[in-house]
């Protein structure tokens, strides 16, 4: 089970790091995302990191403003986000899955979800 949270509400240039918390221990195979759905577009990915911390990768759009990491002992995924832009505003998802490295941006593959968190970002 995955628990998003530290999403709210900021001006433009501003930060915020989200949190995905995990009930169970994660296995060093999967992958955990983060991906995220403005209104009325698709789902889209964010950034990923291999539990074993051995692969990142981030959109494009998010490379150099966004980090992501993970907290083995805490077993929760983080993803701080800086710079925000209006553009950012979406509602954000963790989700994680035993997945090869090249499916990490496919959304339908990922197995658990977690409910997400509003991140607002206003001009």
């Amino acid at each position: 089970q995955l628990q998003a949270s530290g999403g709210g509400s900021v001006q433009a240039g501003g930060s915020l790091r989200l949190s995905c918390g995990t009930s169970g221990r994660i296995e060093s195979n999967y992958l955990m995302g983060w991906f995220r759905q403005a209104p009325g577009k698709e789902r889209e990915f964010v950034a990923v990191i291999r539990w074993s911390g051995s692969h990142i990768d981030y959109a494009d759009s998010m490379k150099g403003r966004f980090t992501i990491s993970r907290d083995n002992a805490k077993s929760t995924v983080y993803l701080q986000m800086n710079s925000l832009k209006p553009e950012d505003t979406a509602v954000y998802y963790c989700a994680a899955s035993p997945l090869i490295w090249g499916a990490r941006t496919q959304s339908e593959h990922y197995r658990y979800w977690g409910k997400g968190t509003l991140v607002t970002v206003s001009s």
